[in-house]
């Protein structure tokens, strides 16, 4: 039995690109604006094979409860509970602990790391934007599947709060990547060659690093 593929339009696409989505595993079949969707259709429903392995590498949802390993900072923690301790989370030993009642514990995990990230990379990205000679009007965070961050002409700012579970060097690399685009809203050699030099060096091991684990940093939180 073959697969639904959903067919996405998307106006800065140049090829086919076929994705499953790491939170739903919803499949997607992008394609250039004015390409023809029958054909790309059919060559995305003789790709099952792929698709089968996509669908079966897919990191298992991880919900934020109590006895979970998560990734912060890009090291394996645990959830813990105890009613004893405040309901704010800390960090203690290798344990990210919560008290208050059982019941929205999930939640307040989830707030404090949101909060973490939030305060992280407005400070991150104040940082490379002085170092830039930009401004930044607003720093925001949120929950897109398919980005890790994303830059207005207005300078707002926006990234996933899920950079917040990866290495420091890889949530620093991708703030760089953010920043340059206030002053080069495109992909051209200039805004790679800026990115480099706000961020020390070339941040290609940091994006790899990025690709391979989006599954798993996008598990995270998640229910069956």
């Amino acid at each position: 039995m073959s697969v639904p593929i959903q067919i996405v339009r998307h106006p800065r696409a140049r090829t086919m690109r076929l994705s499953v989505d790491q939170a739903t595993g919803a499949v997607r079949l992008t394609i250039p604006p004015r390409a023809p969707a029958g054909p790309a259709l059919r060559w995305a429903e003789g790709q099952q094979e792929w698709i089968a392995r996509a669908l079966a590498n897919r990191a298992a949802p991880t919900p934020l409860e109590p006895g979970a390993t998560i990734l912060y900072l890009g090291e394996e923690v645990g959830l813990s509970w105890d009613s004893g301790f405040p309901r704010t989370p800390l960090l203690d030993d290798g344990q990210i602990i919560a008290g208050g009642p059982r019941e929205g514990y999930e939640r307040r995990i989830e707030r404090w790391l949101r909060k973490l990230a939030l305060e992280t990379l407005s400070e991150e990205t104040a940082e490379y934007a002085a170092l830039s000679g930009v401004s930044v009007s607003k720093v925001a965070i949120g929950d897109p599947k398919g980005r890790w961050g994303s830059c207005a002409s207005s300078g707002v700012i926006r990234y996933n709060w899920r950079l917040i579970l990866a290495p420091p060097a890889v949530r620093r690399a991708t703030v760089a990547h953010e920043v340059a685009h206030r002053t080069h809203m495109n992909h051209s050699p200039a805004f790679h060659a800026l990115v480099r030099t706000l961020y020390g060096r070339d941040p290609a091991p940091e994006r790899a690093w990025l690709r391979a684990n989006a599954m798993r940093l996008h598990s995270f939180g998640r229910s069956s």
